[in-house]
Order: C-alpha cells, then structure tokens, then sequence
C-alpha cells in the first residue's frame, strides 16, 4: 500500500474527531490559530514524554509477563507520562489565555492537544504496521485518547469557571491518567485470556462519559441563548 494512502489514513480519525468537537462548540469559536497552536502542542508533547521515559524506563525496568510490573508500566510508564506531557499546555498556556472564555474551551483546547499527539504516534504506527495498524488504531487508539482528552478538558474547564476548586484541574489530570491506564494496562496483558475485552469497556466507558461532558460544557456557555418559556407564543 502506498505511503500516501497510508497516511491518509493516520491523519483521517484524528481530522474528524476535531471537526465534531469544533462544530459542537456552537456558541462562541475560538480562533483557528490557537487551535493551529494547540494542535502543535500536542506534537511537541509527544518529545517532552519522551523525555521524560528514557529515565524512567531505565531506572524502572519492566519485567514481561509480570502483572504488578505491567500495571507500573500502564498507569505511571505511559499514561501519567502522556497526560502530564499535554497537561501541561493546557493548564499553563491555553487556561490563561483570554480566548478560554467559556466552559466548553477545556474540551476544545485538549482535544486540539490531545489529537496532535495521538495522530502524530499514529502516523509512526501506521507507517511501521501498515493497513491493520491503520483500522484498528482508527476505533480504538484515537478514539480513546480523544476521550482522555475530553475528561480532562472537562474538568479544567471548571475550574476555570470554579475559581474557589483549585483541585479541578489535577481531578482531570488523574481522570485521564486513570483510563488511559485501564485501557493500556489491558492491552499490555492481552496475554491473559478475553482481559482485552477490558480495553473496549474502557473506551465504551469513556466515549459515554465524554459525550455528556460535551453536554454539560455547552449547556454552561455564557454565550448560551437561554431557552424562551414555555408559555410563549409560538
């Protein structure tokens, strides 16, 4: 298969993931430059988790086959790496930013973040593991790093408006950092017979719980019209 095709097809989930959530924020866009930024970000995330992982791969080797080393691996190795990695613009640079005006621009800016990291380590698989690697990363990967970044930027969105819960925030950094873990950690032993199975609860899970952040988050817009009563005239 071509390099072209297969590209393609690294970029395709990402690309419409961001296209749902841009069109789901109805009430006030943000500037397509942050978004741009925020996007970049999210690839320069993915050299700041490596950064960090050399050192700690190598001060904590993980033994195969070992369930207590693969869940060290899951949630500390990768996830909390990974996460930390985007959390970081999104708390320190986009938070403060006057564009994050609304509740819903949580989600936005990490979603931006989080799809530049996963389809840049999705472009790496996919060249490396071809047409499977492309369709089975385009339901399971993306997508749950799409729902990461949603509970995250559900949370950091609140605080945002929650100014007296300064523990929001890092609640949505542990959010991510938990089913990001669950989801790897199942994966990582697939070894063990139907735990797989685990993996796809996790992202079922997620996307269940994302779809009602996005609920909420729009729901509490300050650009929202508020709906007219119920007597009026029609």
């Amino acid at each position: 298969m071509s390099l072209t095709i297969l590209l393609a097809l690294a970029l395709a989930p990402g690309a419409c993931i961001i296209f749902y959530i841009y069109v789901k924020d109805r009430y006030e866009k943000e500037p397509i430059r942050l978004l741009a930024m925020a996007f970049g970000l999210g690839i320069v995330s993915t050299f700041i988790t490596l950064i960090i992982s050399l050192p700690l791969d190598a001060w904590i080797p993980i033994e195969e086959h070992d369930l207590r080393a693969e869940a060290v691996h899951a949630f500390l190795l990768v996830a909390l790496v990974e996460e930390f990695s985007k959390f970081i613009f999104l708390r320190w640079v986009f938070f403060k930013n006057p564009n994050f005006n609304e509740p819903f621009d949580g989600i936005v800016y990490s979603i931006m973040i989080g799809m530049g990291f996963a389809t840049f380590e999705n472009i790496l698989y996919v060249i490396d593991g071809g047409l499977e690697t492309a369709i089975l990363r385009m339901f399971t990967a993306v997508p749950a790093h799409a729902t990461f970044a949603v509970l995250m930027g559900y949370y950091v969105g609140r605080q945002k408006f929650e100014q007296d819960k300064p523990y929001l925030s890092f609640l949505g950094l542990i959010a991510a950092v938990l089913f990001h873990g669950a989801y790897d950690y199942c994966w990582f032993v697939s070894y063990v017979p139907g735990i797989w199975l685990g993996a796809i609860v996790s992202l079922v899970i997620g996307v269940a719980l994302s779809r009602k952040a996005i609920v909420v988050q729009q729901e509490a817009s300050p650009f929202r019209n508020p709906d007219p009563p119920s007597n009026a005239a029609i």
